[in-house]
């Protein structure tokens, strides 16, 4: 071994230190993968030097034959795994082995539990897949030197993955990555050819370049040691570029989790390949769970893109909206130039009809999913389908199909889970109904008992309860679906068209006008509160509720405007009374006009708080109602 020089002790990060105790004690029931991890890493490697080489060929450094080679020493109980990749330099070193920069990492930990079959799937997503080789080592040693460094400025990394590494300059003439991993005594199984044969086949078939091990040969005559020569264990051909008819489900799978850094199988996947005027190969996943970094606009996300089976980019942003930020996957073009940037690709034509068509491909992927196996939706839209209700304020040309595959609670299912689809709804609509009917608000036990419900219930009609956070917003971009329009109970005069019969249109009318003189005192007692007094057609049971003018924001926008510091338009609710009630019969007969004033702000008050809104002046609604509660008593 050469020299070392400039070697120093440093401690790894504290998020370093917990990952590693967790990937030791989460994931010994799965050893294995440590090989997966490390290949998978390798690869990634020699794909970004043979890109970078695209316009510095001298990075080749005379070794265009890119490949990966895993050896072992049973004598030494050692496995090594070697690439003529891009290498690191001393930086590169300590930076991706000792430290974890990495968006949203505090978030990561906190999510961590100690039950290491939750962990080891919140560990994958992670794709922190270097740590994976402490689960079979007590030692690891890197021997690294960067494409187009010279070889005094290779570096040797070692730890034993406690509390800190060393690192130091050492002379390196190839360029690449070596580690060495000293097996635990335990683990010595690894140290065989036949043993890792078998791993690389089972997780690494799909890697498109060359994994060797060694073949030993007869010595030759007058050697004593017999000669090594190296076979080819993998397919290393492009997965994605083979014909969907010779690839197994398992092949699939395996490389879903090569590309997602995933310990866990994909929900469904979509393979095509296209050739006409555009000629390009796409294999996109939909995950089986949400990554920790989904709501974080700056995590990683995008397809990996190759040009003509040359990688170009991890995280190429530009060919899926960002509402189908969770698809995983690869994109391998024939019509785009090798030395593309991310500048060029949100300004080519080509981008955009790649971008429509994998966007239509992953819609039907998920519809297929809906149909053929709802449970597994379920669980999709459990985890991505606030992500989803993005969807239809930026993709208008696809507002339809998306909007087919968004789920809800209602009152006839769901029990707060949000499995109803629109096409659900509509088939089991009442005969001569031409709407969809929602309710938002702020949580399930609130929108499910409002009062807003109250006739729609009495004459057993479906209403979608809507409690995300983003329902609101999501509703002021879809009209309709299937033809049938989107109304909003709280919101306007109620008008339940063909469902309500002439005669109780005729009553309702008629009840309207008898109360006109109610209706007057009313709006005199809570002058500016109100924008409106009326007689409701919504209610059964409550003696009143607040409406939502058509052109107003609901609560829900009013909240969020607020929380991000924007000025939210003054309007004024509907007062709507129920003309039946005794309440309102008492209110009606009241002769004094100031108790008259106190019950009328009190059914106010009372509606607002029914409607999930805080109240302006709580003292004075606390005052009233005490007043009112002595008089009672007397």
């Amino acid at each position: 071994m050469s020299v070392e020089t400039q070697k120093e002790t440093l401690g790894f990060q504290t998020e370093v230190k917990q990952l590693l105790h967790l990937m030791i004690h989460s994931l010994y029931s799965n050893k294995e993968i440590f090989l997966r991890e490390l290949i998978s890493n390798a690869s990634d490697a020699v794909d970004k030097l043979r890109f970078e080489a695209l316009a510095k060929p001298e990075l080749l450094e005379g070794g265009a034959e890119l490949k990966i080679r895993v050896s072992f020493d049973k004598d030494a109980k050692t496995v090594t795994l070697e690439d003529n990749g891009i290498g690191m330099n001393r930086d590169d070193v300590i930076t991706h082995l000792g430290t974890i920069a990495k968006s949203g990492t505090a978030d990561f930990m906190k999510n961590l539990t100690g039950d290491q079959k939750k962990d080891s799937h919140l560990i994958g997503q992670f794709g922190v897949g270097f740590y994976s080789a402490f689960i079979v080592a007590d030692q690891v040693d890197v021997y690294s030197r960067r494409a187009g460094t010279a070889a005094s400025e290779g570096v040797h990394w070692s730890s034993k993955g406690e509390g800190e590494f060393e690192v130091a300059t050492i002379d390196k003439p190839e360029r690449g990555t070596r580690i060495v991993l000293h097996l635990k005594s335990g683990e010595v199984e690894f140290a065989d050819g036949w043993r890792l044969r078998n791993i690389i086949k089972k997780y690494s078939d799909h890697i498109a370049l060359p994994i060797e091990l060694p073949k030993e040969v007869a010595a030759a005559e007058g050697e004593d040691k017999p000669a090594v020569e190296w076979e080819t264990v993998n397919r290393a051909s492009a997965l994605w570029t083979r014909p969907r008819t010779e690839v197994k489900d398992e092949e699939y799978q395996e490389f879903y989790k090569h590309i997602a850094h995933d310990f866990e199988n994909p929900l469904s996947w979509s393979h095509n390949k296209v050739e006409g005027k555009l000629e390009y190969s796409s294999l996109l996943y939909v995950p089986a769970r949400a990554p920790f970094d989904l709501y974080q606009r700056e995590a990683p996300k995008g397809l990996k893109l190759y040009v003509q089976r040359v990688f170009v980019m991890d995280q190429a942003e530009s060919f899926l909206p960002l509402y189908l930020r969770f698809i995983k996957g690869v994109v391998d073009s024939n019509d785009l130039s090798l030395n593309v940037s991310r500048e060029i690709l949100q300004k080519d034509p080509i981008i955009d009809s790649m971008k429509s068509a994998l966007t239509k491909r992953v819609l039907d992927m998920l519809e297929k999913l809906a149909k053929n196996e709802p449970e597994q939706y379920k669980g999709f839209w459990k985890n991505f389908g606030q992500v989803m209700k993005e969807g239809p304020a930026e993709d208008f040309a696809n507002k339809e199909k998306i909007a087919g595959l968004l789920r809800f609670a209602s009152t006839t299912e769901g029990d707060g889970e949000q499995i109803v689809g629109l096409a659900d709804y509509l088939a089991r609509a009442k005969e001569g109904q031409d709407k969809i009917y929602y309710l938002t608000g702020e949580t399930y036990a609130q929108v499910k008992n409002s009062p807003h419900l109250e006739v729609f219930r009495k004459k057993g009609i479906e209403v979608l309860l809507l409690t995300d956070r983003i329902d609101e917003w999501l509703m002021s971009y879809l009209s309709e679906f299937d033809g049938k329009n989107f109304v909003d109970v709280a919101r306007g005069d109620l008008d339940l068209g063909n469902l309500d019969s002439e005669e109780d249109k005729k009553a309702a009318e008629e009840v309207a006008k008898s109360k006109e003189g109610l209706v007057e005192r009313l709006k005199t007692a809570l002058g500016e509160s109100v924008a409106e007094v009326r007689v409701s057609h919504r209610l059964t049971d409550s003696p009143a509720i607040l409406a939502i003018g058509e052109q107003d924001l609901g609560l829900q926008m009013r909240q969020i405007l607020e929380a991000s510091g924007q000025k939210v338009p003054d309007s004024k609710p509907i007062f709507e009374f129920n003309p039946t009630h005794p309440l309102i019969e008492k209110l009606d007969n009241e002769t004094s006009e100031d108790r008259f004033s106190d019950l009328s702000h009190i059914l106010f008050d009372q509606a607002a708080l029914a409607a999930g809104d805080s109240l302006k002046d709580p003292a004075a609604y606390v005052s009233r109602l005490n007043k009112l509660l002595v008089e009672l008593s007397a």
